[in-house]
């Protein structure tokens, strides 16, 4: 950092290495591919994978001057300031300690971690080293959360009652175009549907209704095998050892619950993504990511003696706040973690977030299976 002559400060950009090679990494709206519309601010260094010849290949594609095989090379070689871990769900915990151990900052894909003392080694260990931690998924950054937000702090419906959540799809090869790798272990044990999707809508429910007090769930295996339907994989029959479908409700205390999905098996819907019933009104984010219209309200008395729905066309302001978030996609995370090492912000992404979502993912798993009720210890 430092100061020009016109008195603004200078900010160098900031050294990562990426951690995975996979699809999150290399993809259209993955990482790399949109990083150059930050490239004043970061500089891919270096990127490391146990495949390690997938790793070349990369950082040829993608000008990566380094490349390792394992991500203690990387921490032992490479000059980086920061590490964006987009390993398997299963590595997250071990690997993103790892990175913070060697005094670099973290942007992970979710979950934080697999356990509750992952959660907390990776909060304690950055805290106690000065570290900024930032944690997918990006979508308590877009302008339509933080606008319903502000809808709702401002007791737009009254008090909340009930929400509707909707964070799933098919599933990895579950529709007519497959899945352009092999899908199999999203649906098996130490993955599934709930920690790649139902991770989304926890985020999103808990941004917008603050901590959850209590969970309960439903879950299980629907079909125990299930059949690539399209792509390079087509044909390729899966064994389903995760639980391919669950629901389950959160209770915010007061009254207030939501219903959240974590399931592959939405294979189309017209309802809102989010609905939310106030005991004056009801908002919905039809869609998360913008549109023309993406956030519709429902007043009793909007008009004296009226009841009515009140369509936000041309909040252009929401429009223009995505466009910039559209154009980073999976990008999001590495610029806001940039932001918050720059100007010593605490994240909107916190590590503090995601482990409340953790704790919420692994009492899910529990209520499933005792089919009680259970408190939850963690708030951000």
């Amino acid at each position: 950092m430092a100061q020009a002559n016109d008195g603004t400060t200078h900010h160098e950009p900031l050294r990562i290495g990426v951690l995975g090679a996979g699809m999150i990494a290399t993809t259209r709206v993955g990482v790399l591919p949109n990083l150059p519309a930050i490239a004043d601010k970061v500089t891919v260094v270096a990127i490391a994978d146990t495949v390690a010849e997938r790793a070349k290949e990369v950082a040829k594609e993608f000008a990566i001057p380094e490349t390792y095989a394992s991500l203690d090379a990387m921490l032992e070689q490479s000059d980086i300031d920061a590490v964006v871990n987009l390993t398997p769900i299963a590595f997250h915990g071990e690997t993103s300690l790892k990175i913070l151990r060697a005094g670099k900052h973290l942007a992970t894909e979710k979950p934080l971690g697999s356990t509750m003392e992952d959660a907390d080694a990776i909060i304690e260990t950055a805290a106690a080293s000065g570290l900024t931690v930032v944690c997918a998924p990006p979508d308590a950054l877009f302008p339509t959360y933080q606008e319903a937000r502000r809808l709702l702090d401002q007791d737009a419906i009254g008090k909340v009652a009930f929400a509707r959540v909707r964070s799933s799809h098919a599933g990895p090869g579950g529709g007519p175009f497959g899945w352009p790798t092999d899908p199999s272990w999203f649906y098996q044990l130490g993955s599934g549907p709930l920690l790649d999707m139902g991770v989304y809508g926890i985020h999103e429910i808990t941004a917008l209704l603050g901590p959850a007090e209590r969970v309960v769930a439903f879950s299980g295996i629907t079909e125990p095998t299930r059949v690539v339907r399209g792509g390079p994989f087509e044909g390729t029959v899966m064994d389903v050892t995760a639980d391919d479908n669950t629901l389950f409700m959160l209770d915010f205390g007061g009254a207030t619950f939501a219903v959240v999905d974590g399931t592959f098996n939405v294979h189309a819907a017209k309802s809102p993504k989010i609905e939310i019933f106030g005991r004056r009104g009801a908002l919905n984010i039809k869609d998360g990511g913008g549109g023309d219209s993406p956030i519709e309200l429902y007043r009793a008395d909007a008009a004296p003696g009226l009841d009515g729905w009140v369509d936000p066309r041309g909040w252009r302001h929401l429009q223009a706040g995505q466009q910039r978030l559209d154009t980073l996609h999976r990008a999001v995370v590495v610029d806001h973690l940039v932001d918050c090492v720059r100007t010593g912000a605490r994240p909107v992404l916190s590590a503090e977030h995601a482990r409340h979502a953790l704790e919420i993912m692994l009492k899910v798993v529990e209520s499933s299976r005792t089919g009680q009720a259970l408190d939850l210890a963690t708030t951000f």
